[in-house]
């Protein structure tokens, strides 16, 4: 059985790198480790590496993969979403009651849920954490979560039932209570200021999952222990009880070729972050890829339109067609990455196809380029009262093969005359670049979140407003997607952004991002959240 402890895998990790241990090219995908013959084994310590450090265990800023991976772990959530099915189902909750349009939320709960300190997790316990999720807490400086929207105040009913009231219709609050922004955390957890939910505190947070942080080493490791007693995992479950496994040593290992070196090399269990390159070469040795879907806005380039360079809508309509997805999957991805045919994943509540309006044309971009006044100039870049047509985008180090992607889009775009500097994401003035739309007109991201609220939070001007807007109209359409109760008219209002979206050409979609796992051939049970974040209580390592 693998039981591998933290100081030997980090030193043999480290000896992997030095040796620079190289990997190959692209395979296929799946959503879990196949099902394995045989009796799941109990006990073992899985070493799982991560590719980044996690910043936060604040579960409403817990987006980050790194960390919501933890955050999914180590809290259980009022209900779970099926990540087949996407149907929301009881967990903490037994039940639930919602009135006609989506302003009051009642849930019933289990009366044997405990956090790990021991504490009650009971209806008052469940009231602090959305009362904070859902106002923040600005003595603490706890921000408000993305996932909850108009939210007003709880009421304990008794110990064991809990109501919610919002101002306006939240009809993405159900799903929001399954997701990693709504982990349960210990009342006393709730009381730490934001900074203290950080890298170096993860020993410290009380959740009332099936893992607890016990060892940490900043920026570096995790070492996350079983907890005995846990025995309220969702009733769909076949697995009830305690997790399978022992103990998980997440160890951090930026370097691609150090993490697939030590999963081939027995190393490790379990790595996050397979690059598309790397895929084929996993796949070829025996190892299972596990590429499960995000299932939210797509991998994209949003163009920040303040910025007097992109403010003419015609620039912006020449980098949408000057834009080539289909050519970025097929140079530098696989399979595993869908062309996106909108802002949003076809795998998304609320999809539309935009791809028509979206197609690549070169041709097109030239003549709207024209006829904005943008003509070639020496060396091809265009200019127009002396002004180059001259974009910035940084590399977005969350994004896979962000660098690359970006390169290969400035190629393109010089085609057609436009000029796009890709900057290093460390470099000194990242942090205050991006959020000015002079100094970064274009910005790479993408979130995820399996539900049709997953919009507003990406472009909302008091979300993440990753175009830096001040587009009163999109807020509204925008606002219409969260309040809107019933759901065939939710799916609807989620329509009419993507084509608001489009036809004002703010976004470049490029790829529905998955997040790419690679497993040794004797993990088996190992799965993912509705959005791809890792899920550890079913692992099970086989004997060797």
């Amino acid at each position: 059985m693998s039981t591998k402890n933290t100081r030997p895998i980090a030193a043999g990790i480290a000896a992997l790198a030095a040796a620079g241990l190289l990997a190959g090219c692209a395979a296929q995908g799946a959503q879990g480790t196949a099902d394995a013959a045989g009796d799941p084994v109990t006990g073992g310590t899985l070493t799982y590496l991560e590719h980044q450090p996690h910043t936060t265990l604040y579960p409403p800023q817990a987006g980050f993969y790194p960390n919501g991976g933890i955050v999914n772990n180590i809290t259980a959530r009022l209900t779970w979403q099926d990540p087949e099915t996407l149907e929301i189902e009881p967990w903490v909750a037994t039940e639930w009651s919602v009135n006609e349009d989506a302003t009051e939320y009642t849930f019933e709960l289990r009366d044997d849920v405990t956090f790990s300190d021991g504490t009650p997790l009971d209806a008052a316990a469940v009231a602090k954490n959305f009362d904070i999720y859902g106002l923040g807490d600005e003595a603490l400086g706890l921000t408000v979560s993305e996932a909850i929207n108009n939210y007003a105040a709880s009421e304990v009913v008794d110990a064991d039932t809990v109501t919610f009231t919002f101002s306006a219709p939240a009809p993405g609050f159900l799903q929001a209570t399954s997701t990693i922004n709504s982990g349960l955390v210990s009342p006393e957890t709730l009381d730490r200021k934001l900074e203290d939910w950080g890298a170096g505190s993860s020993t410290e947070i009380v959740g009332s999952g099936p893992f607890v942080v016990t060892e940490e080493e900043i920026g570096t490791s995790l070492h996350l222990e079983a907890r005995e007693d846990y025995d309220w995992a969702p009733p769909s479950f076949e697995h009830q009880g305690r997790a399978y496994l022992d103990a998980i040593d997440l160890i951090v290992t930026p370097e691609d070729s150090v993490r697939i070196g030590s999963l081939l090399a027995g190393q490790a269990d379990v790595i996050r972050y397979v690059q598309a390159f790397d895929e084929a070469q996993v796949a070829d040795a025996g190892f299972e890829i596990v590429a499960a879907p995000t299932r939210g806005v797509n991998n994209s380039l949003g163009l920040r339109f303040t910025n007097p360079l992109l403010s003419d809508l015609r620039v912006r309509q020449a980098l949408v067609h000057g834009v080539d997805a289909q050519e970025v999957v097929d140079t530098i991805f696989t399979e595993n990455y869908p062309v996106a045919t909108s802002q949003l994943a076809a795998t998304a509540k609320g999809y539309t196809d935009e791809s028509a309006a979206l197609a690549f044309d070169p041709e097109l971009s030239e003549e709207l380029l024209d006829e904005a006044g943008w003509t070639p100039g020496a060396d091809g870049i265009r200019e127009k009262d002396g002004e180059r047509l001259s974009l910035t985008v940084y590399e977005a180090k969350p994004q896979p093969l962000s660098k690359q992607t970006l390169e290969l889009v400035s190629q393109q775009l010089a085609k057609i005359g436009v000029e796009l500097e890709v900057k290093a994401a460390d470099a000194g003035s990242y942090a205050e670049d991006i959020l000015d739309p002079l100094k970064t007109p274009l910005y790479h991201s993408m979130v995820g979140r399996a539900d049709n609220d997953v919009i507003k939070s990406q472009y909302f001007t008091k979300n993440r407003n990753t175009l830096l807007s001040d587009d009163a109209k999109l807020d509204e359409l925008l606002l219409a997607v969260a309040s809107e109760p019933d759901p065939a008219k939710r799916d609807e209002a989620s329509v009419a952004v993507q084509d608001y979206l489009t036809e004002q050409a703010y976004v470049i979609p490029l790829f529905e991002e998955p997040q790419v796992y690679g497993a040794a051939p004797y993990v088996h049970g190992f799965t993912t959240e509705a959005v791809a974040r890792p899920l550890f209580y079913d692992t099970w390592v086989a004997k060797q």
